[in-house]
C-alpha cells in the first residue's frame, strides 16, 4: 500500500497510485538491506556533507539544507549503487566483466567501482554525451564505446553487448543492490538532519529517491519526500497514471543525468509505494538555480543535480522546513556551465535586450553610454547600425545587451533612456 497520500500544495502532482494497482509489483528493498549495503560501503563512498544553506533558508523561510553528492567520489551518488552491484559479483562474473550504459555519472561510477572490484568495464555512452565525462570515465579504466542519442539507445546496445559477451549489465537504476546503494545516502540524511520535515531529491530512472524512500518509509514516515524530474525528460507521472512503465517519446533538456525515458518496474513500484509528491522543473528554473547555486550557494552542480534545489526556488513556500535538497551531481561540462550562467542570468532578468534608435549626430552614442554608465549597467555586446532600409534618413540604430542587477534595474535602465531622448525597444 501507498505509505502516504501526495501533499496538496503546487508542482506537477501526480495520483500517487498503490503499488498492489502496479502490473506484477516487484519485491521492494527493504530498510534491512540499505544498512547491509551501509557496511559494504564503508570506506568505500564517502559520507558527504549536510550544509545549512542560509540564502535558501530565507527563501523557504526556515532552516535548509544541501545534501552535497555533488562531492562524492566521482563526483555524484552514483558509485553507491555501482560499487555494491559490483561488489556482491561472483569470481567468475568478475572475470568476465561488466557493461553498463549512462550518459556520464552512473558511467564513472560503474568505472571507478570496477578498477576498486578488480574487474573490467565497458560502458556505452550516447554519442552527445559531454566530453569530461566520456574522458573521466576512461580515466577511471572503463572501455567507451559512444553510440546513439540517447541513455535509452546506449542501454540497448550495451544489453545486447552484455548477450553476446556474458557480460554483467550493471543497470543505472532498476536493480535492488542499486536501489540499496543508493539508499544509504537516506540514512546519512537522517543521521545529519534528525527533525527534516521535508526531503527533495532529483530523479531521472528513479534510484536515488526509491533509495531514500526505502529509509523514509521505515524509519521516518512523516517525512514528506518529493521527486523532482525535469518536465522535458518527466517519465515518471505518465507511469504511475499507467501503473506501468512507460516510455516518452522525445525528451529535450539540459539535465543529462535525469533524461530517462523510462523508469524501471521496481523504481516506479518504490515510487508509487513511498513517494509523496512528483514535481517538473522547466529549463528555466534548472538555469535559475545552478545560477543560485554558484553565487549564493558557493557549490558547483550540474543541472541534474540541481534539479530539487529548482523546485524549492520555483515554489518555496511549498516545502515545509526543515528541508533538505539533495545536490545529487556535480560532473558539469564548462562550455555548459557557461551557457547555463547566461541562460540563468537571462531568465533572472540579468541580462537586457535591447533597440535604441537616435539621430546620427556626433556626441549620441557617447551620451547613451554616458546615461547607461550613470545606471551602472555594464554593456556586455554592441552592434552599430547605419545602413537599413528600415530606418529613416540621418537616423542610426544601436543593437545593446547590457548586465543589469535584475528586473527594476532594467526598468529603470529603460526609463532612463527614455528620459534621455532615446527611442528604446
Amino acid at each position: 500500500m501507498a505509505r502516504k497520500r501526495p501533499h496538496p500544495a503546487g508542482g506537477t502532482i501526480v495520483d500517487m497510485p498503490t503499488v498492489d494497482s502496479l502490473v506484477t509489483p516487484p519485491d521492494l528493498v527493504t530498510s534491512d538491506d540499505v544498512r547491509a549495503a551501509r557496511d559494504v560501503l564503508a570506506g568505500v563512498v564517502r559520507r558527504t556533507p549536510l550544509e545549512e544553506c542560509e540564502p535558501l533558508r530565507a527563501v523557504v523561510g526556515g532552516p535548509t539544507y544541501l545534501k552535497c553528492e555533488n562531492l562524492q567520489h566521482a563526483g555524484s551518488f552514483k558509485l553507491r549503487g555501482a560499487y555494491l552491484r559490483l561488489a556482491r559479483l561472483s569470481p567468475e562474473e568478475r572475470a568476465t566483466g561488466v557493461v553498463a550504459a549512462s550518459a556520464g555519472n552512473h558511467a564513472q561510477g560503474v568505472a571507478l567501482a570496477a578498477r576498486r572490484v578488480g574487474t573490467h568495464a565497458t560502458v556505452f555512452m550516447p554519442i552527445g554525451a559531454s566530453l569530461p565525462k566520456v574522458a573521466a570515465t576512461r580515466e577511471y579504466g572503463a572501455t567507451v564505446e559512444l553510440v546513439g542519442d540517447s541513455i535509452d539507445q546506449a542501454m540497448a546496445a550495451a544489453t545486447q553487448f552484455a548477450a553476446e559477451r556474458g557480460a554483467v549489465y550493471v543497470h543505472p537504476f532498476d536493480h535492488p543492490d542499486v536501489v540499496a546503494g543508493q539508499g544509504t545516502v537516506g540514512l546519512e540524511i537522517l543521521e545529519q538532519c534528525p527533525d527534516a520535515r521535508t526531503i527533495v531529491v532529483p530523479t531521472g530512472g528513479g534510484g536515488l529517491v526509491a533509495g531514500i524512500g526505502t529509509v523514509i518509509a521505515a524509519e521516518r514516515p512523516e517525512v514528506r519526500l518529493v521527486a523532482v524530474q525535469a518536465s522535458g525528460a518527466a517519465a515518471v507521472p505518465p507511469s504511475l497514471t499507467a501503473g506501468r512503465p512507460v516510455a516518452l517519446a522525445e525528451m529535450r533538456t539540459m539535465a543529462d543525468g535525469i533524461a530517462v525515458g523510462q523508469p524501471g518496474a521496481l523504481t516506479l513500484a518504490h515510487i508509487s509505494a513511498q513517494v509523496d509528491e512528483v514535481r517538473t522543473v522547466t529549463e528555466e528554473h534548472l538555469s535559475q538555480a545552478l545560477l543560485f547555486a554558484l553565487e549564493r550557494a558557493k557549490v558547483v552542480v550540474e543541472p541534474a543535480g540541481a534539479a530539487a534545489l529548482a523546485a524549492v526556488l520555483a515554489d518555496p513556500e511549498a516545502f515545509a522546513p526543515p528541508v533538505v535538497v539533495v545536490l545529487s551531481g556535480g560532473n558539469i561540462d564548462p562550455l555548459l556551465l557557461l551557457r547555463v550562467i547566461e541562460h540563468g542570468m537571462g531568465a533572472a532578468g540579468r541580462y537586457l535586450d535591447m533597440t535604441v534608435r537616435f539621430a546620427d549626430r556626433p556626441g549620441m552614442l557617447a551620451g547613451l553610454l554616458g546615461v547607461l554608465a550613470r545606471q551602472r549597467a555594464n554593456v556586455l555586446d554592441i552592434a552599430h547600425v547605419r545602413h537599413d532600409a528600415a530606418l529613416r534618413v540621418g537616423d542610426v540604430e544601436v543593437s545593446l545587451t547590457v548586465e543589469t542587477d535584475g528586473p527594476d534595474h532594467s526598468h529603470r535602465t529603460v526609463n532612463a533612456l527614455r528620459a534621455a531622448g532615446y527611442s528604446v525597444e
